[in-house]
């Protein structure tokens, strides 16, 4: 599972022209689930994002949580962070999960979040969104749980770590 986690001032996401969600101070969460994630990565995931330490503490230091601030979360679902851009110019997106995986995990990836007692507001999965944002620094983190968990991936960049091709 990948998170892209920006710092923001604010988030918005639209579909269709109608306000989906939109947060003031904390992360815009672009989240995207794998063929082979299980949902102990999505609770691994958003438990590392709940608890990032990039907001600036009264020493101009990143030391603090978005909880420490007050802050709020916009999760989106983004398959494309699984795009494979070896061959061609177009991205293959065969490694992004399916919906039957990849949407129960993205909804318990949200009520993780939701459980840390942030707000939380979200897109709408698989839908066509436009996102608007003010990545505050510019703060960007990526996270990927089979690096973070120290998986040896295969040589193909874009795997998933879970030893399926």
């Amino acid at each position: 599972m990948r998170a892209v986690i920006q710092r923001v001032s604010f988030a918005r996401v639209t579909v269709g022209g109608t306000l989906r969600g939109e947060i003031g101070k904390g992360f815009l969460i672009l989240l995207g689930v794998c063929e082979g994630d299980t949902e102990a990565d999505a609770l691994y995931l958003a438990d590392k994002c709940i608890g990032l330490r990039v907001f600036t503490d009264e020493n101009d230091k990143m030391n603090l949580s978005p909880a420490d601030i007050g802050g709020e979360l916009l999760v989106i679902s983004q398959f494309t962070l699984y795009g494979d851009c070896k061959k061609g110019k177009r991205p293959n997106f065969m490694r992004a999960a399916r919906p039957a995986l990849a949407i129960p995990l993205y909804e318990r990836f949200l009520a993780r979040c939701r459980e840390s007692g942030l707000p939380v507001a979200s897109g709408e999965f698989g839908a066509e969104m436009q996102v608007e944002l003010l990545n505050d620094g510019p703060v960007t983190i990526l996270m990927d749980t089979n690096e973070m968990r120290g998986e040896k991936h295969e040589t193909d960049s874009s795997s998933c770590g879970h030893g399926a091709d």
